[in-house]
């Protein structure tokens, strides 16, 4: 079992400001704390002259956002380095062009946090918000973190109409904390794919808003350079949520 040290309970965070900033302080994992330090001082040689961000990774995105993209994890030498979601990586590229391509993202690149790129009504984040090695959290990871991503969607949860998420790890992770927030799950659990979706409704008992739950193909270098996941696959998706949602 991964011991729990958490800053601050997340439970206790009134605001995403609150969360993301007592977040960045989290030291819960200690496989992943190693990993991401250790990056962080070894560095990329591309990146040498850089001082890497080497802390867990906040959500990106507004307090009022309709859509929330669920990632997998920071990666080393992108979030990482960078300290913003998706930011300075080949992935993250891909991810932005998109959401530049249906009107939510105000540039269609990300490099620094400084770049001056804003989200309109989305908000990206991960179930694990520290970098693992080889870019695959454990399920211990995941379940430790997702005290931040149960948290995250409940201050969300008032504009939120829609959750897309990038790759079968998200899926299972959304799932697990939409269940947590009063979402009936279907049984059969709903199975991963691209393009797929499921509407959710409030479980017995619980009085949630009704949402819809996309799935999408991760825009990971191995299926992007592979063409597993076009640029157009991608906005397609994406664009059907962000109509979806009301933006």
């Amino acid at each position: 079992m991964v011991a729990v040290t958490l800053p601050i309970d997340p439970d206790d965070a009134p605001d995403l400001a609150t969360l993301d900033a007592a977040l960045v302080d989290c030291r819960a994992c200690p496989r992943l704390v190693e990993w991401r330090e250790r990056v962080a001082r070894e560095k990329r040689r591309a990146y040498a002259d850089q001082t890497y961000w080497g802390r867990p990774v906040p959500g990106l995105g507004p307090a009022d956002a309709r859509l929330i993209i669920v990632g997998l994890a920071p990666a080393a030498h992108g979030a990482n380095r960078t300290g913003r979601m998706f930011t300075g990586d080949r992935s993250g590229d891909v991810l932005f062009a998109a959401l530049h391509a249906v009107g939510v993202a105000s540039q269609p690149t990300a490099v620094s946090a400084d770049d001056g790129l804003t989200l309109r009504g989305v908000r990206i984040t991960a179930p694990v918000h520290c970098a693992p090695p080889d870019n695959k959290p454990t399920i211990a990871e995941r379940d430790t973190c997702g005290h931040w991503l149960d948290r995250e969607l409940t201050l969300l949860a008032p504009t939120t109409r829609a959750v897309l998420t990038l790759g079968g790890f998200g899926w299972q992770a959304a799932l697990t904390a939409l269940r947590a927030h009063g979402y009936e799950i279907p049984r059969p659990r709903p199975t991963f794919g691209h393009g797929v979706f499921v509407d959710l409704a409030a479980a017995p008992g619980h009085e949630v808003p009704p949402i819809r739950l996309f799935g999408c193909y991760h825009v990971s270098q191995q299926n992007t350079f592979t063409g597993r996941l076009t640029p157009t696959m991608l906005e397609d998706v994406l664009a059907t949520a962000v109509e979806f949602a009301g933006l």
